[in-house]
């Protein structure tokens, strides 16, 4: 069996196991229910409405988890897919607010605009950076930066609810528009948990390295070295804390 299948697989029994839980759940509250209706003073059939709003609470819950499962298990696959074409192991993007609209701004009065998901893919190498959306069998390349119109790269973080999130800012010149792709990388898993600490700013290094590579190749005017990024450690974030 492949890792495909082997992913499916698993993504079934997930969403199978759940199916039997809320089902067993309502089966099992049903004698308790009953013995509550059969309490109160007879009605109208309104009643009956918090029963069917736990159901549809439960139903929903199922739902959004399955998606979120299919969400990752496509993510996943199409990544796995794309590592053929690259020298690199693709990234998991997170899509935010901001993202597509600045995106939007570098393309050409009357060209396609650009659709990504909820999780889209990343990947570099020796050209530039590219975008890719779809699934396994089809994946879809959103927009592409090659590394000469990239102008800077730096980590930052943006707040996003109560939690500070790690941001690569992505700075990009084309069509006399400069503007910053703000890309935050996903975790691995099935939350939509960002990448953060060395993790991230391993990424970071990476695209940083490949920048000044490329345009040195070219012979184009490489941007001067920053200081080194910090990697923070749980233990060094514990001590500071403290």
């Amino acid at each position: 069996m492949n890792a495909d299948a082997r992913l499916r697989t698993g993504l079934t029994v997930l969403v199978a196991a759940a199916a039997a839980l809320v089902v067993a759940a309502l089966i099992a509250a049903a004698p308790v229910v009953d013995g509550l209706v059969s309490r109160l003073p007879v009605v109208s059939a309104p009643s009956l409405l918090p029963l069917a709003v736990a159901v549809a609470v439960a139903a929903a819950a199922v739902v959004a988890a399955f998606a979120t499962l299919v969400r990752a298990a496509r993510s996943t696959a199409r990544s796995s897919v794309i590592a053929g074409s690259f020298n690199t192991a693709p990234a998991c993007g997170i899509r935010t607010a901001e993202l597509v609209p600045r995106m939007n701004e570098l393309r050409l009065d009357g060209a396609r605009p650009v659709r990504l998901g909820r999780r889209y893919t990343v990947a570099v190498d020796d050209v530039g950076v590219t975008f890719w959306d779809g699934g396994r069998r089809r994946p879809r390349r959103a927009d592409a930066y090659p590394w000469r119109e990239v102008r800077n790269i730096r980590a930052d973080s943006v707040v996003a609810g109560t939690t500070v999130v790690s941001v690569l800012v992505l700075r990009v010149r084309r069509h006399k528009n400069s503007v910053e792709l703000p890309i935050v990388f996903a975790a691995h898993g099935v939350g939509r948990y960002a990448l953060s600490d060395a993790a991230f700013f391993a990424i970071v290094r990476d695209w940083k390295a490949r920048h000044r590579v490329a345009l040195a190749a070219e012979g184009l005017e490489v941007p001067p070295l920053t200081a080194p990024i910090p990697v923070i450690s749980a233990e060094m974030l514990a001590a500071h804390r403290g």
